[in-house]
C-alpha cells in the first residue's frame, strides 16, 4: 500500500503546463515576461517565480479584497503583474527593488496586460526605503522575493503595516530543500530562522506551503 505521506509529485514542465491550465487564466503577457526575462537575464532568471506561483497571488490577491500590496524584490516583475491583476478597483501595489534595469524588462508586459498604472517603483536598499514608506492605510497584501538575509527585517518592517487579516508570502521558503541541512550558507540559514520564527510568532498565524521553491504565508491575527 502506497504512504500517504508521499503523495506530493515533482513539478515536470508538462505538469506545471497543466497547473497553469486549470488556474487563474493568464493573459499572453505573463508568457512573453517569462520568455523575455529567459532572453533578458540568461542565469539569472531563475530569480523569477515558479510560473504556477502567479496564479496562486492572483487568486490570494483577490481573495483578500486586497486594494494595498506591497512587493519587495520585484526582479523583472511577473510576480507584481499577477499581483496586480488581482487588486479590487483603485488598488495599488508598491514594489521595493534595487535595479531598474531588471524592472525594465518588465514594465512593457505590465502596459499590454493594463495594469501598469497600478504599479509604483521605489528604487534603493529596500531595509531603508521601506522602513521610511507612507503606504497611505493598512496593507493587505505583501510579497517578499528579495534578499534572503534580509527577510527578517522585512517582516518586521512589514507586519505593523499590515490589516488584521492581512497576509505576507515569502517566496524561496525552503530553499531548494537546503531547510534539512546543517548548511553553513548565510542565505539558508536565514530561511531556517524566518521559517522557525513565524510558525511561533504569536501575532501571525502561519502555513507554509510546497508551491514553487516554497512558500511561507503569515496571516496576521
Amino acid at each position: 500500500m502506497a504512504d500517504a505521506s508521499s503523495k506530493g509529485l515533482g513539478v515536470t514542465p508538462e505538469l506545471r503546463t497543466y497547473l497553469l491550465a486549470h488556474s487563474v487564466p493568464q493573459d499572453p503577457a505573463h508568457a512573453e515576461l517569462v520568455a523575455a526575462t529567459r532572453d533578458a537575464m540568461g542565469d539569472l532568471a531563475i530569480m523569477q517565480i515558479a510560473e504556477e506561483q502567479g496564479p496562486l497571488l492572483t487568486w490570494l490577491t483577490g481573495l483578500l479584497g486586497a486594494r494595498r500590496a506591497v512587493e519587495v524584490g520585484t526582479f523583472t516583475g511577473l510576480s507584481a503583474l499577477c499581483i496586480a491583476q488581482g487588486l479590487g478597483e483603485g488598488g495599488r501595489l508598491t514594489c521595493f527593488d534595487v535595479n531598474e534595469a531588471f524592472v525594465a524588462v518588465g514594465r512593457p508586459h505590465w502596459e499590454r496586460a493594463g495594469v501598469a498604472e497600478r504599479i509604483d517603483v521605489v528604487i534603493g536598499p529596500a531595509a531603508a526605503t521601506l522602513a521610511g514608506f507612507d503606504p497611505g492605510g493598512a496593507v493587505d497584501l505583501a510579497f517578499v522575493d528579495a534578499d534572503k538575509t534580509g527577510y527578517r527585517t522585512y517582516y518586521e518592517l512589514l507586519l505593523p503595516m499590515l490589516r488584521p487579516g492581512g497576509v505576507i508570502v515569502f517566496d524561496n521558503a525552503l530553499y531548494f530543500g537546503a531547510v534539512l541541512t546543517d548548511s553553513d550558507d548565510a542565505d539558508v540559514r536565514a530561511i531556517q530562522e524566518l521559517n522557525a520564527h513565524v510558525a511561533t510568532d504569536p501575532r501571525v498565524e502561519t502555513v507554509l506551503v510546497n508551491v514553487g521553491d516554497g512558500l511561507l504565508l503569515a496571516r496576521k491575527r
